[in-house]
């Protein structure tokens, strides 16, 4: 499976539409929820126009600070899930 890349559609001061490349589901939608879930984010969503055809684009508005250290705040705290999940699925076997 090819990693997921982002690419900049659009940037203003307080929100940044990306384009979702090599796109997997399993992990934007994660990523979408839990921005949803920063106070200092205002909005988070991700579209397809259709799923076969183009990539996806995930857009961030943000109340305060910037919509780049919002995403990284979310890679972090999705990681530190990530990481638990291992280490159950470790303790399991």
């Amino acid at each position: 499976m090819k990693e997921m890349e982002f690419k900049i559609i659009s940037k203003e001061k307080n929100e940044m539409i990306l384009e979702v490349i090599n796109a997997d589901r399993t992990l934007l939608i994660p990523l979408v929820e839990e921005l949803n879930k920063d106070e200092m984010v205002e909005q988070a969503i991700y579209h397809y126009d259709h799923p076969y055809l183009e990539n996806p684009t995930l857009k961030i508005r943000v109340k305060s600070g910037k919509p780049q250290a919002a995403i990284k705040r979310a890679a972090k705290r999705l990681e530190k899930v990530f990481e638990e999940m291992e280490k159950e699925f470790e303790k399991a076997k």
